[in-house]
């Protein structure tokens, strides 16, 4: 019996009614945080729209002092005498500039070589009839120009000097049955 007892001293002593309460704060304080927290936050379309004012004034001042600068004169530097014209001033003067000046006639195209067949390999014999070149001080140079553009740019002849093409510039490919 002293078992039942002592369980209605526990169910009717102060215990769960102190944990009750401190829920509760808990709760009224986890509110309060949350009201400091979201409180000052602005709610609403006032704020929006107020943003979107201030917005539309940054707009359009931005707008009126590009507007400003294409159309007014004004001094840029005045010590070196630089000065700001309106855009269609500028446009006026710079197509009055191009129109006195002549176009300058366009040069040759220059075309690009023909490649030459590959020199033999340094221990090989030549092939009857194959094209030698003229003077080669190694075999290996040859084939290092053969290969880069960039050295058959270096080696061509000046647009001026290959107006006219000439069958000694190329070798003629042999055929050998």
């Amino acid at each position: 019996m002293a078992d039942t007892e002592s369980l209605r001293q526990i169910a009717h002593s102060r215990a769960p009614l102190s944990t009750w309460l401190g829920v509760m704060l808990l709760f009224a304080l986890f509110g309060i945080i949350v009201l400091a927290v979201i409180g000052p936050m602005p709610r609403g379309t006032d704020y929006e729209k107020t943003r979107a004012k201030k917005r539309m004034e940054t707009l359009k001042t931005v707008r009126e002092d590009a507007e400003k600068s294409l159309t007014t004169y004004a001094w840029v530097d005045k010590n070196k005498g630089v000065v700001r014209i309106p855009i269609s001033r500028a446009m006026e003067l710079t197509t009055a500039e191009l129109a006195k000046q002549k176009p300058a006639p366009a040069g040759p195209i220059a075309t690009p070589q023909a490649q030459s067949p590959a020199p033999p390999a340094p221990g090989a014999s030549p092939k009857p009839g194959a094209a030698q070149p003229a003077s080669s001080p190694s075999t290996s140079a040859p084939a290092a120009s053969a290969s880069s553009p960039a050295a058959q740019t270096a080696a061509s002849p000046p647009p001026a000097a290959q107006s006219a093409p000439s069958a000694s510039t190329s070798p003629a490919p042999s055929t050998t049955p």
